[in-house]
C-alpha cells in the first residue's frame, strides 16, 4: 500500500495551482467552469496576496497537502484563526464557555473559505481517491492540533456527502439555514412568477415597476465588460456595506483588482448607473451549475433597488444561463417572498477537550432539532402556489 504523506503549506502559492486545482476543480480540465469557484488556486492565491487573509487579519494560512510519490492527491483549505470573524457559522457562545472554563478557545483551525458562506467540499482530493484520502485528511488535522494544543477544528459549509462519509469519525455535526434560490426549468421570468401565489407576484410586480421608473440603468457586466472604474466604485459601496455589517471590511481593495486579473469571466457585477456615475452595484461569482451572490452596496438608498440587484437581475442571469440555482448567502428570511427556499447547510467540529465536546454535542444535538422546526415552518411559508 502507497503511503500518504501529509504536510502543512502556509502560504498557497507554495503549492503549484494546477495540482491544487485537480483537486479542487477537475472540472475545469474539460473546459468546464469550476463547481465551486471559491476554493479554487486563483481565488485563495487572491485573499493571500491581497493581504485580505494573513498577517493581522486573524486568518492565518496553514493549507494541508496531501501526496503520494511526491504528486499531490489531495488538499484541505485550512487556517489557524485568532478570533471568529469572517465565519457566519457562529461560535462566540463556545468560545465565551470555553474561556470560562480556564482554556484556551484561541487559536483554533478552521477549514473553510474565509469570508464566503457558501457550501462547497473541504477535503478536496483528485477523482476517485476520495475514500482513501478524505479520512487521512481529516486525521492529520486533528493530529497537527492535538501536537500543537489547538482548541478545536472547524470544518464550515461543508457539503453534505462529506457529514456522511468523515462526520462520524469523532466530529460533531452542526446544522444551520440558508435561501436558495432553486431553476425548476423556467422559461424566463414571467413563467417563474406565474408559479407564485397572486399576492406575491404582484408584490415583486410592483417591486420591479418602482425601480423601473426611478433614472438608472441597470446592467449586467462580466468578463472585460467590467473596468478598472467599475472597480473604484463598487470598493467604495462594499466599504460602506462593510462598515455597517461587520465594523470593518474584511477585503482589501487590491483583492478586487486581483479577481478582476484572474477571474473576470467567472464574475457577474450587477450595477445601476445614473447618468455616468455608478450608485450602485450586486457582485456574483459564476459556478458551473449556481450564481453565488456575495456583496451589495450603494451611494444612494432607493426602495426596492436591493431586492432587483440582488435577487431580480440574479434570477434573470440564472434563467438565461441556464443556471440550476442561486445561494444569495447569509440568513435573511425576506429572501422567502422572493422565491428563494431554505436549505440546510452543514459544518463539523472537533475539540481537543473530550468533556468539552460532549457538551457541544448535546448542544448540536437540541440545535438540529430547532433548525429542522424552522425549515419545515418556513417551507410552509414560501411564495409557491399550493404549497
Amino acid at each position: 500500500m502507497q503511503e500518504v504523506k501529509v504536510k502543512l503549506v502556509k502560504n498557497i502559492n507554495r503549492i503549484n495551482p494546477n495540482d491544487w486545482d485537480a483537486c479542487a476543480c477537475p472540472e475545469t480540465k474539460i473546459g468546464c467552469r469550476a463547481i465551486d469557484p471559491f476554493t479554487t488556486h486563483r481565488f485563495l492565491a487572491a485573499l493571500e496576496k491581497s493581504k485580505s487573509v494573513g498577517g493581522e487579519t486573524g486568518w492565518i494560512p496553514h493549507h494541508l497537502v496531501a501526496k503520494i510519490n511526491n504528486s499531490i492527491v489531495g488538499v484541505m483549505p485550512l487556517y489557524l484563526k485568532s478570533n471568529s470573524q469572517g465565519e457566519y457559522i457562529f461560535d462566540h457562545n463556545w468560545a465565551h464557555a470555553y474561556i470560562q472554563a480556564g482554556g484556551n478557545y484561541y487559536p483554533k483551525f478552521q477549514v473553510a473559505v474565509p469570508f464566503t458562506p457558501v457550501t462547497g467540499k473541504r477535503l478536496l482530493t483528485k477523482p476517485g481517491m476520495a475514500q482513501k484520502i478524505e479520512p487521512i485528511l481529516v486525521e492529520a488535522v486533528k493530529k497537527f492540533a492535538r501536537e500543537n494544543q489547538i482548541s478545536s477544528i472547524h470544518f464550515t459549509f461543508c457539503s453534505s456527502e462529506e457529514v456522511k462519509s468523515v462526520g462520524e469519525r469523532s466530529l460533531l455535526s452542526r446544522q444551520s439555514l440558508q435561501y436558495h434560490w432553486l431553476n425548476q426549468g423556467y422559461e424566463n421570468f414571467d413563467v417563474f412568477l406565474s408559479k407564485l401565489s397572486s399576492r406575491k407576484r404582484k408584490q415583486i410586480k410592483k417591486e420591479r415597476k418602482v425601480v423601473s421608473q426611478l433614472d438608472v440603468d441597470i446592467m449586467q457586466l462580466t468578463g472585460d465588460d467590467i473596468n478598472s472604474a467599475v472597480w473604484d466604485d463598487f470598493w467604495i459601496f462594499y466599504q460602506d456595506t462593510g462598515a455597517r455589517k461587520w465594523g470593518t471590511p474584511y477585503l482589501t481593495r487590491s483583492f478586487f483588482d486581483i479577481v478582476h486579473k484572474n477571474m473576470r469571466d467567472d464574475i457577474l457585477l450587477v450595477v445601476a448607473k445614473r447618468k455616468n456615475r455608478y450608485i450602485a452595484a450586486a457582485l456574483n461569482f459564476i459556478g458551473k451549475d449556481a450564481l453565488f451572490g456575495r456583496y451589495w452596496g450603494c451611494l444612494e438608498h432607493h426602495t426596492f433597488l436591493h431586492y432587483e440587484l440582488c435577487y431580480y437581475q440574479a434570477i434573470e442571469y440564472a434563467l438565461k444561463h441556464k443556471l440550476r440555482k442561486i445561494e444569495a448567502g447569509a440568513q435573511g428570511e425576506h429572501k422567502l417572498s422572493r422565491g428563494y427556499l431554505p436549505m440546510i447547510t452543514n459544518s463539523m467540529h472537533w475539540f481537543l477537550n473530550e468533556r468539552f465536546s460532549e457538551a457541544v454535542g448535546e448542544y448540536v444535538n437540541q440545535e438540529k432539532k430547532l433548525v429542522q422546526k424552522q425549515y419545515h415552518e418556513m417551507l410552509r411559508q414560501t411564495p409557491f402556489k399550493n404549497s
